[in-house]
């Protein structure tokens, strides 16, 4: 029998790999902070945060979770993040290390203000 699809975010958590779902209930805790006001959804089959635009999404994976802010938000704490496994526009964070929630937050921050700000784009 075929796994069905979340529907909603708590689902797409409960059905996330068990290592993964206190990390992802703390990730979702910190941007819901950052962003009280936005409005959280699935896109593309993950949970992402909007206000008029995508401010930022994550994702389960086999053995990390990808927080997924946009390039234009990770470049200025490039520094900070020599620590971590970095893509385009994602930040690895693997099960075996606690989040770095104050990065994680002034990440979000940066992201979030440069959409009010600046109609930032999701590049």
């Amino acid at each position: 029998m075929p796994k069905t699809r979340p529907t909603t975010v708590n689902e797409y958590i409960a059905n996330a790999p068990k290592e993964a779902q206190k990390l992802l209930r703390e990730l979702r805790a910190i941007l819901k902070k950052v962003a009280p006001e936005a409005k959280e959804s699935l896109k593309w089959g993950n949970p992402v945060f909007e206000e008029n635009r995508i401010l930022f999404a994550y994702a389960a994976y086999k053995a990390h979770i990808n927080f997924m802010p946009t390039h234009a938000s990770l470049e200025p704490f490039k520094k900070e993040l020599s620590a971590f496994t970095t893509g385009k526009d994602t930040l690895q964070l693997p099960y075996d290390r606690p989040l770095p929630k104050t990065l994680i937050r002034k990440i979000a921050a940066h992201r979030a203000r440069d959409v009010r700000e600046n109609d930032a784009r999701w590049m």
